[in-house]
């Protein structure tokens, strides 16, 4: 017969119960709350109260915060009833219970304290021993916004919708002057023409952003055009065609989110699907840690333009590494100048050489020939990706960064953003990598 260990549920404790007792040494709770120890208090945005019930402290918040993001737990709600029923959420919150406003208002308002706690944890691994910076990869992911696709809308759509919503509100308008002069029911029509004003009042907003942006871009552009349309005035002779000025109106097809307007239509490659996402970027650690060294979020599925910009923001925190590796959507020849000039050696794929499988199921393409290669730069670092010390370091980016989307993504289970514009969303990018990093260093001591 079997022996069973006797239990029961209603056995009272003669003396509250020491939860730090019931978590294991190694757990990766002590690692968070002794990290957040560390960030100074100015870091945080406390409002200022004259009266009323005390606030919750900051270092708790960022702690309960980073703690749920570590285990799978992102929205407010989720975090909030885990307080009463997680262990270890229960021992980080230091068994107070914050409500899910109080959650999400400190996550959108405290940017400054999140990154100086992700920069804190840095510092510390690098203190341990465990982060050193001499290679490091980069690769970007897109991640879903909190907006749906079907929510996006053309600029030509827009113009067309903003008349015919103003000839319904007009039209509305005199009805309801009409009702009010036969005395009729005054709630039937308020209701419908508060939700088209609504409604334009969002397509003007998109369609005044989506003319503000291609303004902007037109100003940006508007140098190289001179430059190219003096140097076609200089010409003498068959001059050819002439440069075309940039225009500073937006293309019929250019889209615009109105629930998240920073949002754009991405996909991760020809064969998936189009999404309403960001692009999030990580740099990590290629020496062994795999830890998140920096962080950025990009609304364009192009990697390249944000390529030297989020390297080079590592020089304000931890310092620059030495060489950097990318995969060919990095390739871009004023980002490998820019990183050179701060000592950096990018090393960036050129070309795909093996962009299918050996055993594709999908029918080759047709009469399709290999890229040509024309650029000095490209050429040079071609030949110099070709020797086998600098092929071997190389080796090490897909081995370093993809398996860190793929925990983030898997493990941590985060796939989808809760915050909406890019500044929000930067944070809680942030926010996800000190999770990890965390997360990670926490395996690292233990192991």
């Amino acid at each position: 017969m079997s022996s069973f260990i006797p239990f029961d549920r209603s056995q009272p404790y003669l003396l509250p119960p020491d939860l730090k007792s019931w978590l294991p040494a190694d757990d990766m709770a002590h690692f968070i709350v002794a990290a957040v120890e560390r960030v100074p208090m100015s870091a945080f945005c406390v409002p200022v109260r004259t009266g009323g019930r005390a606030q919750y402290h900051p270092r708790l918040m960022l702690a309960l915060l980073i703690f749920s993001y570590a285990n799978g737990l992102f929205s407010s709600r989720r975090i909030e009833r885990a307080t009463y029923r997680d262990i270890g959420v229960r021992f980080v919150a230091a068994n107070l219970h914050p409500d899910h406003d109080t959650i999400a208002t400190f996550r959108r308002t405290n940017r400054t304290a999140i990154e100086a706690a992700f920069a804190q944890v840095l510092l510390l691994a690098r203190e341990t021993g465990l982060l050193r910076l001499g290679v490091v990869s980069i690769d970007g992911t897109k991640i879903d916004a909190d907006a749906s696709k079907y929510r996006s809308v053309r600029y030509d759509r827009i113009r067309a919708l903003r008349e015919q919503l103003a000839v319904d509100i007009a039209k509305l308008m005199d009805q309801a002057e009409h009702a009010d002069a036969t005395d009729s029911d005054p709630q039937a029509l308020p209701e419908a023409l508060a939700r088209r004003e609504t409604l334009k009042a969002k397509l003007d907003e998109a369609c005044a952003r989506l003319e503000a942006d291609a303004k902007a871009q037109a100003e940006a552009a508007r140098p190289a055009y001179e430059k190219k349309k003096a140097v076609y005035d200089a010409k003498t002779g068959r001059r050819g065609r002439a440069p075309k000025p940039p225009d500073d109106e937006p293309p019929p097809d250019r889209q615009i989110s109105l629930t998240d307007p920073d949002s754009r239509l991405m996909r991760r490659s020809d064969a998936h699907e189009f999404r309403q996402a960001y692009n999030a970027q990580a740099v990590v650690c290629a020496e062994g840690s795999q830890l998140i060294v920096t962080t950025d979020v990009v609304a364009t599925s192009a990697d390249a333009p944000s390529f030297a910009s989020t390297v080079l923001s590592m020089e304000n925190t931890i310092g620059l590494p030495k060489t950097v590796l990318a995969d060919t959507g990095y390739a871009s020849g004023q980002a490998v100048r820019d990183l050179r000039k701060k000592g950096i050696d990018p090393l960036v794929a050129i070309g795909r050489p093996c962009a299918r499988r050996p055993y594709d199921f999908r029918p080759p393409p047709e009469n399709r020939e290999p890229r040509r290669i024309t650029g000095p730069w490209r050429l040079a670092m071609k030949k110099k990706l070709e020797t086998t010390k600098a092929g071997n370091v190389y080796r090490l980016r897909k081995q370093t960064v993809e398996p860190v989307f793929g925990i983030i993504k898997s493990i941590m289970g985060f796939r989808r953003f809760s915050l909406r514009s890019l500044a929000k969303v930067t944070t809680e990018w942030t926010l996800v990598a000190l999770a990890y990093n965390c997360k990670r260093m926490a395996r690292l001591q233990a192991a």
